[in-house]
């Protein structure tokens, strides 16, 4: 694929781009406005998606009426999130890219509108990948946050680049407008799938970073697919194949786990393997996505077999696939598919293993 930017540096944001921190934390706003007789309201939410804490925090304050300063909700909602910070994970695609621009030399900045001390209770959970960036910006270090760019023209300027030969990736609506207001150009990755169309100004809108194609940006491409297949970091899922068939398709139906370890930014075709007390272990092909449809916003999973949209060539990939080394070894591990669903936010291991 001929690259149609060239760009020199990629700089990250870190809460829904990197880390699924906001899904780990969804309910603390809730737990907390419960203790003054209060409940979210979701439209006013999403807006504050992406937002400075003070910013976000005043504005919590007001909507709900709430009796107390921004330094005392700051005080007694900061130990909720601590908590709910150690449940995040790397969202899928996350390690493989941090590892590849890496290990090719590609200078690394993470830039967020969280404050730094925050920042760096979250990254904690990137591991060793941290050590990837070398530079770390938190929304407190600059004049003003996103939307506005200080953040990314300080990033680059700390790379030693000039912003228009940046890649930012996003999953915010405010972190898009800052980056193409610093002159970078633009990925984003929704982090809520139901605003994908408020993202035109983005150079380029994914699903995932299991997406991202490096060769586009002038960057060293990935070479890691096995028969066009690729392997990543299991996803765990206890849908069970529905009884009914609609138009042609036979339906997953979720369990109670299946939203919690499926991130929502994933879309696409995955396989692996699935355990029936009736048929054993065998291979599954599963078509995932979201549908939008005007009044309706749902996950949607179908079983590959009888879904209309998936190709004989698709089929194919993922079957053949499956008997390889790198993907047999699931169908052996019985832990991954024996034992009962865990509690929220512990990995669900019986049901659905897509790799």
């Amino acid at each position: 694929m001929a690259a149609t930017h060239r760009v020199s540096a990629v700089i990250f944001d870190l809460d829904g781009t990197l880390l699924d921190t906001e899904r780990a934390t969804r309910d603390v706003l809730k737990e907390f406005l419960g203790t003054y007789g209060k409940v979210p309201d979701a439209a006013k939410e999403e807006k504050r998606l992406g937002q400075m804490h003070r910013e976000s925090t005043t504005g919590i304050i007001a909507d709900y009426g709430l009796p107390i300063t921004v330094e005392e909700y700051s005080e007694a909602i900061y130990p909720l999130y601590i908590k709910r910070w150690q449940r995040a994970r790397p969202l899928p695609g996350v390690n493989r890219l941090l590892k590849h621009l890496h290990k090719n030399g590609v200078p690394l900045a993470l830039a967020s509108n969280s404050i730094r001390r925050n920042i760096d209770h979250k990254i904690l959970k990137l591991g060793e990948l941290k050590d990837c960036f070398s530079v770390v910006l938190g929304g407190d270090q600059v004049p003003h946050g996103k939307p506005c760019p200080d953040i990314f023209l300080e990033a680059a300027k700390r790379l030693g680049v000039n912003p228009s030969s940046c890649l930012v990736i996003e999953d915010s609506l405010v972190g898009v407008q800052a980056a193409k207001a610093s002159g970078a150009k633009v990925v984003a990755v929704p982090s809520l799938q139901s605003q994908r169309h408020c993202y035109s100004i983005a150079d380029l809108i994914l699903y995932s970073l299991l997406d991202f194609h490096p060769e586009l940006w002038g960057l060293p491409p990935f070479e890691d697919r096995i028969q066009g297949a690729l392997a990543m970091e299991p996803l765990l899922s206890n849908a069970q194949i529905g009884d009914a068939v609609q138009n042609s398709t036979l339906t997953l139906i979720a369990g109670e786990c299946t939203y919690d370890s499926i991130p929502d930014q994933i879309s696409g075709i995955f396989f692996g393997w699935t355990k029936s007390e009736t048929s054993g272990v065998f291979k599954a092909v599963v078509s995932t996505g979201w549908d939008l449809s005007p009044g309706k916003f749902e996950r949607v999973m179908e079983n590959i077999s009888q879904a209309m949209n998936i190709t004989d060539e698709d089929q194919a990939t993922a079957r053949d696939a499956l008997d390889l080394p790198a993907f047999s070894e699931y169908a052996k591990t019985r832990s991954a598919l024996d034992l009962p669903a865990l509690p929220e936010y512990a990995e669900p291991r019986n049901g659905l293993l897509l790799a």
